[in-house]
């Protein structure tokens, strides 16, 4: 009989701690450096979580190993509501990318709803004769075995679009990896190299100065953004099958209370209507998420595909970090 009663008053204990939900600061890890498109993605997004939630939102940015120990504290945090996780395609991509993760990315999180997605596009220097992804073909084949393609990194957004993009167009180019985006532009704009794709975050300024050529964007749409508006998809190039977006998306521990997870994902979908928020990652050209991947299952079940695709992709390049 007493065991019943602590246990009823435990219960009723933690349930008014959860109904009290959330009493203090709520952190949000980003796995990156202040200042990248993740970052600034999660201070738009912590504005507009505070009203809704009901708390105080503060960024920690833990940057390192490809946004994996970022990861990795977040899977490790007490699963309280308190530590959440704002992480980009890099959760699904990590499995294949790094031998030795110390979290399982579909077994190790809550998943809470998916944030929003960014379009990318196919760029080269300014000096390539192809002025359109037809001419740009035909100079690819003129020149197997001599194209450069650079990225941000391994694990960067700009190193996957290249690996689908060599694998669906069957043509081998020396891929040059950077220290981020800024010292890769940096280098096609001066014509050492001649290829990336990369987030329309990233390109849409070039590309409305006319510093670098813009062949196609990744999506299975023509974007609406003016600058970018007359730019085919790879898809409708030709490219059967290629739709590349940067997501992003919200994480807790495994374990954190339902009900704390039903308030956190409600405080999400009113935060995702925000028009602020909406006019601010329109500004990214990002689009902002609206369909059922704001729900945690559906969003899980996006992540678990896109570990299925990107998996074999990166195996087959054979392209890892331990």
């Amino acid at each position: 009989m007493k065991k019943l009663l602590l246990a009823a008053v435990a219960a009723l204990t933690a349930t008014a701690a959860l109904a009290e939900y959330p009493e203090k600061p709520v952190t949000i890890v980003v796995p990156f450096a202040a200042g990248g498109p993740t970052d600034k993605v999660a201070r738009d997004l912590a504005e507009a979580l505070r009203k809704p939630l009901g708390a105080t939102i503060i960024i920690e940015n833990v940057g390192g190993a490809g946004g994996t120990l970022g990861h990795t504290k977040v899977a490790k945090a007490a699963n309280d509501g308190y530590t959440l996780l704002l992480a980009h395609i890099g959760m699904s991509t990590a499995p294949a990318l790094y031998r030795n993760l110390q979290y399982k990315t579909l077994d190790d999180f809550e998943y809470l709803g998916m944030v929003n997605e960014v379009p990318m596009t196919l760029i080269g220097r300014s000096t390539l004769p192809a002025n359109n992804f037809a001419e740009l073909v035909k100079w690819m084949e003129a020149n197997k075995g001599k194209i450069n393609l650079a990225n941000a990194g391994l694990g960067a957004a700009s190193h996957l679009c290249g690996l689908l993009f060599q694998q669906s167009m069957k043509v081998d180019m020396t891929t040059v990896p950077y220290k981020g985006t800024g010292p890769a532009m940096t280098d096609l704009l001066g014509g050492q190299v001649d290829l990336m794709c990369d987030q329309t975050t990233n390109t849409t300024g070039q590309i409305e100065s006319g510093k670098v050529k813009a062949f196609a964007v990744t999506t299975t749409k023509r974007l609406s953004t003016p600058a970018l508006a007359k730019l085919p998809t790879l898809e409708e190039s030709g490219v059967k099958g290629f739709n590349v977006t940067i997501w992003h998306g919200m994480y807790a521990p495994k374990g954190t209370p339902k009900p704390v997870l039903d308030k956190v994902n409600a405080a999400l979908k009113v935060a995702l209507k925000d028009p602020d928020f909406i006019k601010r990652q329109e500004a990214l050209g990002a689009v902002v998420i609206t369909d059922n991947r704001t729900n945690g299952a559906d969003h899980k079940k996006f992540v678990e595909a896109e570990i299925n695709k990107w998996g074999p992709i990166i195996k087959a390049a054979g392209q890892y970090a331990d």
